[in-house]
């Protein structure tokens, strides 16, 4: 059974529909595909429609948070989205992306680069807007060779020359959120040194005891060494631990399936939720 729990479409900033992820999730073989897309459930319905034979959508968001300077991002998986304070947290931090785009647009226009708003927006193409859409702008510009050049001090990362702060959770209240919501959380990518500054492993373990399920392990921004040591991290702290692709279309270079999660671990993750079911495709099957 294979299982990817981190992907990305156009409902954020990705570049296939939920409709083309989860066809081409079925056509990589994939038995189960997570759509996280950040702060927001937006793609979930269309994807749900289009969801073929034989493979499970796991519903989710990828929750942008920040504790003191380093930026967090927390899966949760299978919550009600119609809670009602969760879903109004999540409508916050999304309301603060345009703004936070038009200010690093205006940023690097300060800077000499001739990117545009309008070219920004059409990037997004009515999705929730962000820094991958003003980096592929950059792209196109030939200011950058790839998205991932413009998360770097020099452009886009954090504490970068036009970088722009938005509203975000914070981590610990996004974990109490998601719980109350009936979800399960699992930290993003937590070692993902070349994205910035990381968490410590006391912050990861402080999360932990604030009721955090597990830590994503098997990522294409983990080396094998500090996939070993997460895994260690994980099992002191009894967290689950996951793989994923982050799959984000033709704007990584990251394929679906390219890391995938223990289908036992997947199967804990569907019994401790309580806000939503995995969604079978017509012929599928779930392990709850």
């Amino acid at each position: 059974m294979r299982i990817d729990l981190h992907t990305h479409s156009t409902a954020s900033d990705g570049t296939d529909t939920p409709a083309e992820l989860v066809r081409k999730a079925a056509a990589a073989g994939l038995d189960v595909v997570a759509l996280t897309d950040h702060d927001g459930v937006g793609g979930h319905a269309e994807a749900i429609a289009a969801l073929p034979a034989g493979l499970t959508l796991v519903t989710g968001a990828e929750l942008s948070c920040r504790l003191g300077g380093v930026g967090v991002h927390l899966l949760a998986y299978l919550f009600d989205p119609a809670e009602p304070v969760f879903a109004a947290e999540r409508e916050l931090v999304r309301d603060g992306r345009e703004p936070r785009a038009r200010i690093m647009v205006a940023r690097l226009r300060e800077l000499g680069v001739p990117v545009t708003w309008e070219r920004v927006a059409e990037l997004a193409a009515g999705g929730a807007v962000g820094r991958p859409h003003v980096a592929a702008a950059m792209v196109e510009l030939g200011v950058i060779d790839s998205v991932s050049d413009a998360f770097t001090e020099q452009w886009l990362g954090d504490g970068g020359r036009a970088y722009a702060e938005k509203h975000e959770f914070d981590p610990f209240e996004a974990i109490r959120l998601v719980k109350a919501a009936g979800g399960v959380t699992v930290l993003a990518h937590p070692l993902a040194v070349k994205r910035g500054r990381c968490l410590s492993e006391t912050e990861i373990a402080a999360f932990a005891s604030a009721g955090l399920d597990g830590v994503e392990v098997d990522h294409m921004d983990h080396d094998a060494a500090t996939r070993a040591r997460l895994r260690g991290l994980a099992a002191e702290l009894g967290l689950l631990t996951t793989g994923s692709s982050d799959y984000h279309g033709s704007r990584k270079s990251c394929e679906l399936g390219e890391f995938t999660t223990d289908p036992e671990i997947y199967g804990e993750i569907t019994r401790r939720a309580t806000g939503a079911f995995p969604v079978p495709g017509a012929g599928g099957r779930t392990l709850r």
